[in-house]
């Protein structure tokens, strides 16, 4: 997948190519950039996590058409807690650079911002292969321990969301 910071910056019209040579201005506009391409970016994310709980309820309709219905509940707690997942990235601060912001997040900040945005898709890639073992799982335990690695992969992804926000807004949020 290529860099968006760099599609944004290809992108760019007559009017942020000028002003880009106002000083003063220049950071502003590379801020607002860098934001954008964030905002892109958790986008993706976001569309990632949904198609992730697609794929999950997929498993969790094929576990009630044959008959299955010991692992619905785990499945669907699952579920639940992916849309919640998909809410909070797809919502989420994506940092402020105007001039006046109460939160000022600066260009190292931003790019720090996408970075975290960028390893958390990378992330969602494992989260997405777990899906097929928990189909497989030829017995409850299986089923168990793959849904427990699925688990397992889904609060780390929240963990590093988590501290996504806690550099924007610069707290210890417990």
């Amino acid at each position: 997948m290529p860099d968006i910071r760099e599609k944004v910056e290809e992108d760019r019209g007559l009017i942020k190519k000028i002003q880009l040579k106002i000083p003063g201005y220049a950071g502003y506009r590379r801020r607002e950039d860098i934001r954008n391409a964030d905002i892109l970016l958790r986008n993706q994310v976001a569309d990632q996590v949904k198609k992730v709980r697609s794929d999950l309820e997929g498993v969790r309709d094929g576990l009630a058409a044959d008959g299955k219905y010991q692992g619905l509940q785990p499945i669907g707690n699952l579920i639940f807690n992916l849309q919640a997942t998909e809410a909070k990235v797809r919502h989420s601060e994506g940092g402020y650079s105007g001039i006046s912001a109460n939160i000022r997040v600066e260009e190292p900040e931003l790019d720090k911002l996408y970075e975290y945005d960028w390893a958390m898709l990378e992330n969602l890639d494992k989260l997405a292969a777990v899906i097929p073992t928990i189909q497989a799982a030829p017995d409850p335990a299986s089923f168990a321990t793959a849904l427990k690695a699925f688990g397992d992969t889904l609060k780390a992804f929240d963990a590093a969301f988590d501290q996504r926000m806690i550099m924007i807004t610069a707290t210890n949020a417990r």
